[in-house]
């Protein structure tokens, strides 16, 4: 029988050789990461590239379609895709391509350019009319979006769900661990009274939204389509109906971040699923890497707005800061990477062979898990993928919180980066993209029965 601490011990074992394996296997990256200490904060130009399981980052040489090559000149197939930034591939050659045209033309004016009417005009077409605002990331568009809210309802406080995460939002940096409310990640509450701003339930308890709202504070419902960044949690069957319902009665505004869904097809699931955002947010993909957000107002709201702020005043300047923006917001170069995206890289066709990809990848390994009768499961929505090393499918972040195994996602991560595989290292979440191929997805499916055989040898499961 194989004890809690046997099982422990031998995990550990088990991580200390992978990562003792990946430092013999990238000795120029070690180098690079000890000099990297002595400029950066934190090792690297973002923390957050620190944050994967080898104990230092890979350092990448050249990315293209599916593939990135380190500078010790190991290739790797790539399901993290810059966790979504790069869902478009890697140097897609229509980004690439209007990019470098426009470089040459100008990459910032804080002036338009023809090509954003053709996006304006796109935007309406894949997610339905809206009055559309671009920005430098997804977590610019959602503060936008909250002041929005606060701005027509008069209210305080946002409402997000456990476990959910939606870019730099102080408001939404909240959990519920054992029954209490408090900071996600070790993030420092940065001197916000989260009790005036923020109120937090579990995803899918849509009792517990109407008791939130109920008060009549919650100046808005911030929230994805369907949870992807504390694992996939799936939405329940009528939650966004009833969720949809219960804000118009409340008079709360409900905004959509697609960020993670737009891998669900031309129009996120808002158009999959019939959704009714009063506001539509999305980052991170929407440019190709370069970066950008958008966010989208329907008529109703935008109307409330231009009530407070009106749109025209032919006497004057238009000098309302509103208190969001940027001076890059919007940027020539910016605009010519998202018509590239929308009009040539994320297409109906595109879609179809990356979802087609996701399901044959999440097929293999329900196989592989049933064949080993492991209690793990796999969820598959759109492009995008979770392994996660619990036997049921969360409905919450509290079931998350109680069934994760981190230290066996920690193996998992450092085993693949070993064996030439990228996923998102926070979790076990994979993506397809345009450039993913049929090869790609049948070496995940050998690796993964790999990791099945080590941890089994090793009396892991």
């Amino acid at each position: 029988m194989v004890t809690t601490e046997n099982r422990t011990a031998a995990l550990d074992r088990l991580i200390d050789a992978e990562q003792a394996r990946f430092l013999r296997l990238h000795p120029r990256s070690a180098a690079a990461w000890r000099e990297g200490r002595r400029h950066f904060l934190y090792g690297a130009p973002s923390h957050w590239m620190r944050r994967w399981a080898g104990g230092f980052p890979i350092y990448v040489d050249a990315a293209s379609g599916a593939h990135i090559r380190d500078i010790d000149g190991r290739d790797y197939i790539d399901f993290c895709l810059g966790d979504t930034g790069a869902m478009c591939g890697h140097a897609p050659e229509a980004v690439t391509r209007a990019v470098t045209r426009q470089i040459a033309r100008g990459a910032t004016m804080m002036l338009p350019t023809e090509d954003s009417l053709w996006v304006g005009a796109e935007l309406s077409r894949r997610f339905g009319p809206r009055y559309w605002t671009l920005t430098t990331s997804a977590t610019d568009a959602n503060r936008a979006a909250i002041r929005i809210a606060r701005m027509v309802t008069g209210r305080t406080k946002v409402l997000v769900f456990s476990g959910c995460y939606h870019g730099g939002v102080d408001e939404a940096h909240v959990e519920i661990r054992e029954g209490r409310i408090g900071l996600r990640n070790m993030i420092h509450p940065n001197a916000v009274d989260y009790d005036a701003v923020t109120r937090v339930v579990e995803f899918n308890d849509i009792a517990a939204v109407e008791t939130a709202l109920a008060a009549g504070d919650v100046a808005c419902v911030l929230t994805e389509p369907v949870m992807t960044n504390f694992g996939m949690i799936p939405v329940a069957d009528g939650f966004h109906r009833r969720l949809r319902d219960a804000t118009r009665r409340a008079g709360s505004v409900l905004i959509i971040d697609e960020t993670h869904t737009l891998s669900c097809g031309p129009g996120g699931c808002t158009v999959l699923c019939g959704l009714e955002p009063d506001i539509l947010v999305a980052g991170k993909a929407i440019a190709g890497g370069i970066p950008a957000g958008i966010f989208g107002l329907d008529q109703a709201l935008a109307e409330r707005l231009w009530h407070i702020v009106p749109p025209v005043n032919p006497r004057h300047r238009q000098s309302a800061h509103l208190g969001f923006g940027g001076t890059l917001a919007g940027g020539a170069l910016a605009v010519a990477a998202m018509r590239a995206v929308l009009e040539e890289v994320l297409t109906a066709p595109a879609y179809a062979g990356m979802i087609e990809h996701a399901e044959r990848l999440a097929a293999r390994g329900r196989d592989i898990i049933a064949r080993s009768a492991l209690p793990w499961h796999v969820t598959q929505i759109g492009a995008r993928i979770e392994i996660m090393f619990m036997r049921d499918v969360p409905r919450n972040g509290a079931e998350v919180i109680a069934g994760r195994q981190p230290e066996l996602e920690t193996l998992m991560h450092a085993f693949y980066m070993n064996e030439g595989i990228l996923i998102t290292p926070f979790h076990g979440m994979l993506l397809i993209c345009p450039a993913t191929s049929s090869a790609d997805v049948n070496r995940h499916g050998d690796v993964f029965e790999r990791f099945v055989e080590l941890v089994r040898d090793a009396g892991v499961i």
